[in-house]
């Protein structure tokens, strides 16, 4: 049966996440004069990301809620154990707002969505939380292009589980067979999407990342992608559309 809808990752994949949250936490270190405390911008967000992924990790596991992962996130960072829960809701609070300020959609998002408007059917399916991704899709401008938005917070289970794209695909009433999904992390979103009998498609926009799981598209930008949708091979070789 032909591809009917294709499911869509958010952050690095239609938002430009990464130079966001490098703008954001630039503007906001040395809005809290601490900046010389952490190097440069790129190695104060490395920083920032191994600690979110390791509190995320934590909150994925189920040993922490969704507000608690971020608590824990600001202490590391700052290396403030005792700082309260309030204290870490308002410096994270404040540097979301300048995060907020960088936020922009990759070009060829908006170019690709009008393409395959006509064609297939669109959702997200997304590791974060419906009262995140919802006002960003808005205030992006992007969320009138998707019937179902499907957050890991509220469904409880998190990709890669097999669990979070099928009951992405149940969102649309549609088969996993019938369903593309696109996304940046190689593991999380292709090797996931695969395993859990949908299409998948890496989206490696920067290349070098290794060769990738076996079994799914790898494309350099978005633009290739209707060609992968028209071809329709979900067997066989890796497809290594650059």
């Amino acid at each position: 049966m032909a591809i009917r809808a294709v499911l869509w990752d958010i952050d690095d994949t239609l938002f430009d996440y990464t130079g966001a949250d490098r703008a954001g936490l630039a503007a906001h270190l040395a809005d809290e004069g601490i900046a010389e405390r952490y190097g440069a911008p790129h190695e104060a967000l490395a920083l920032w990301r191994r600690i979110t992924d390791r509190h995320w990790g934590r909150f994925a596991a189920g040993e922490v809620g969704f507000q608690g992962q971020r608590w824990d996130r600001v202490r590391e960072f700052l290396a403030a154990p005792g700082l309260s829960d309030a204290q870490a809701d308002d410096w994270f609070g404040r540097y979301v707002e300048h995060y907020e300020d960088a936020w922009t959609v990759f070009p060829d998002v908006v170019p690709v969505l009008d393409v395959l408007a006509a064609g297939y059917r669109h959702g997200v399916l997304t590791n974060s939380s419906l009262a995140n991704q919802d006002p960003k899709l808005r205030r992006l401008g992007l969320r009138d292009r998707f019937e179902v938005l499907v957050c890991a917070v509220e469904l409880g289970v998190s990709k890669p589980e097999a669990a979070a794209f099928l009951a992405a695909c149940a969102e649309l009433g549609l088969e996993p067979h019938e369903v593309v999904y696109v996304g940046d992390q190689p593991e999380i979103d292709a090797r996931g999407a695969r395993d859990a009998g949908l299409t998948a498609v890496w989206l490696d926009r920067e290349g070098g990342r290794g060769p990738g799981p076996d079994g799914v598209h790898r494309i350099a930008g978005l633009d290739r992608l209707p060609e992968v949708l028209a071809a329709d091979t979900r067997f066989g070789a890796r497809s290594a559309i650059r």
